[in-house]
């Protein structure tokens, strides 16, 4: 991961950026507030001006200080000029001493040699503290897309979740719509039983028979008083 994250560096820096291959990152473990010195392979078969650097945010590069030669004197770079570093070289090494190493000095370093104006990188150094702490600047960065994605997608989960529950409600509320316009089944029984018992007791009203006159015998018959009666012979 931290060889990726260097070679990311050095392209995005510059094309004429030369890592060497086959080497890698070594990691130096320190306790805060101790001295280290870092040490890279000194690749330069002439004199030449040789850097030391550091990774910034994983993608950019800081230039800490430089020297010509194995005896010259070391220039430093903006920041890094507070007595806290000291560059020095050999035939066969470079090295970078560091003093009272804080948190904000836990990260990525590399040195570089001008060969035929190209850089080439000889190997890399990741410094951290024992327990493996290396808080620093640009391996946070290395955690922001992630949190960055868990953020979204927890957003999204929620969102779904939600949009399900008012999916849910609208189709509970839609089927009590439902039920509450439609008659139960026990009352339309009733209705109907109601409706049918009306029905019979209509019809027995409307088809009582007539009651029977009271006939009497011819010789009771009282004779009408207009009548005439005529004998013929």
């Amino acid at each position: 991961m931290r060889s990726f994250v260097l070679i990311t560096a050095l392209f995005s820096c510059s094309l004429r950026w030369i890592f060497v291959s086959g080497s890698g990152v070594h990691t130096v473990t320190v306790q805060p507030g101790e001295d280290v010195t870092l040490q890279c392979s000194n690749i330069s078969t002439s004199q030449t001006h040789t850097e030391w650097f550091r990774v910034i945010n994983t993608t950019k590069t800081s230039c800490i200080s430089s020297m010509f030669g194995s005896h010259g004197q070391a220039s430093f770079c903006d920041g890094f000029q507070n007595g806290k570093f000291n560059m020095s070289s050999n035939v066969t090494s470079v090295f970078l001493k560091m003093t009272e190493v804080g948190l904000s000095d836990v990260g990525l370093y590399f040195c570089g040699f001008y060969v035929d104006v190209h850089i080439i990188i000889s190997n890399a150094v990741e410094l951290r503290f024992e327990g493996g702490e290396t808080n620093d600047e640009e391996f946070k960065a290395e955690k922001e897309p992630e949190r960055c994605i868990n953020l979204m997608s927890i957003v999204l989960g929620s969102l779904t979740g939600l949009l399900t529950m008012v999916v849910i409600v609208l189709v509970l509320k839609v089927r009590n719509l439902q039920t509450a316009t439609e008659p139960k089944g026990e009352e339309l029984k009733v209705n109907v039983f109601l409706l049918i018992l009306y029905d019979l007791n209509y019809a027995a009203l409307s088809f009582q028979p007539k009651a029977k006159r009271s006939r009497r015998p011819a010789t009771q018959r009282e004779p009408e008083p207009n009548v005439v009666y005529a004998a013929t012979r």
